[in-house]
């Protein structure tokens, strides 16, 4: 497009002058006066113009196409993130919340209030052996059997919990959702090797427990955690919007076994023929607003049938 093409069209289009359209479109006066003196106007603008026109036909350039093409992904995935941090806030406020409720208040001094040793880096190491179980690891049994991804996710979810217990234990909730926030900007793998999920599973235990037995620095251990946390969500095909909406029905399955009995040995884990974490994944499917309510109240009426 030429120069004096684009005066004519942007007065058309409500403009009283180019500059008043450069600003509009967020370029200087002194781009605009190369625009003139060149008499060209970059393809951008171009295409900025056809669209402010409604025209259906856009210019064609097959180099910018296929960046478009590639930059789609990440920049949905670029806008998801920008909800990332109260939704990383949500999650913290809420397992304190839990902790503050199933722990009594100053659980963070690592006792509870039955007098009962905290140690959550144990409980990590724990569920790691779990998500190992969800996989055909074992080569005397089962050797043909297909891993449980749902299970898989789970236990990342509950590993997930102690890692921001821990976290909450170490620092407080502001500075918890910074040291995270960065790490949850990622695209889940949709191929995924269950070898390689079962190494990198590993290694969340291996950090677990060199920061328990005073082999690693707590500071630095953190940051190493967090980091192979978030890549052992990436491999095993979990996008921290999916992770978000596991731990809220996570939390609130937790909550309601507390609710229920759980700490006394009364709570029934099995729901006509299935465990109660098959029935919650079965209720997130099915609703798109996984609030913590409209859960609890799932799960309740559920339990009760």
């Amino acid at each position: 497009m030429l120069y004096e093409e684009l005066k004519i069209i942007t007065k058309k289009l409500g403009f009283n002058t180019i500059d008043e359209f450069g600003t509009y479109i967020g370029v200087t006066p002194a781009d605009v006066l190369k625009w003139q003196e060149t008499d060209e106007v970059p393809y951008t603008v171009s295409l900025i113009v056809h669209i402010l026109k409604g025209e259906k036909k856009l210019p064609f350039d097959s180099n910018l196409d296929n960046l478009v093409e590639e930059c789609l992904p990440l920049a949905k995935l670029l806008d998801e993130a920008s909800s990332f941090p109260h939704k990383l806030e949500e999650m913290f406020l809420l397992q304190k919340q839990l902790n503050d409720s199933t722990n009594g208040k100053n659980w963070e001094l690592g006792i509870n209030k039955f007098d009962k040793e905290i140690n959550w880096l144990r409980c990590i190491h724990m569920e790691v052996a779990e998500l190992i179980e969800s996989t055909p690891w074992k080569h005397w049994k089962n050797i043909k059997a297909e891993p449980d991804l749902d299970n898989i996710h789970i236990e990342l979810v509950d590993i997930w919990h102690f890692l921001m217990s821990f976290l909450l234990q170490e620092t407080n909730v502001p500075k918890a959702v910074s040291l995270v926030n960065t790490h949850c900007i990622y695209e889940a793998m949709s191929e995924i090797d269950m070898k390689l999920v079962v190494k990198e599973a590993e290694k969340l235990s291996y950090i677990a427990l060199a920061i328990d037995t005073g082999n690693m620095p707590i500071f630095s251990g953190i940051e190493r955690f967090i980091d192979q946390f978030f890549r052992c969500c990436k491999i095993s095909g979990l996008s921290f919007t999916w992770l978000q909406k596991l731990y809220i029905g996570k939390n609130c399955l937790n909550q309601f076994r507390q609710d229920n009995g759980y700490k006394e040995g009364l709570y029934k884990k099995i729901w006509d023929g299935k465990e109660d974490n098959v029935v919650l994944i079965e209720i997130l499917n099915s609703i798109e607003d996984a609030n913590f309510k409209n859960v609890y109240e799932r799960l309740q009426s559920t339990y009760k049938a």
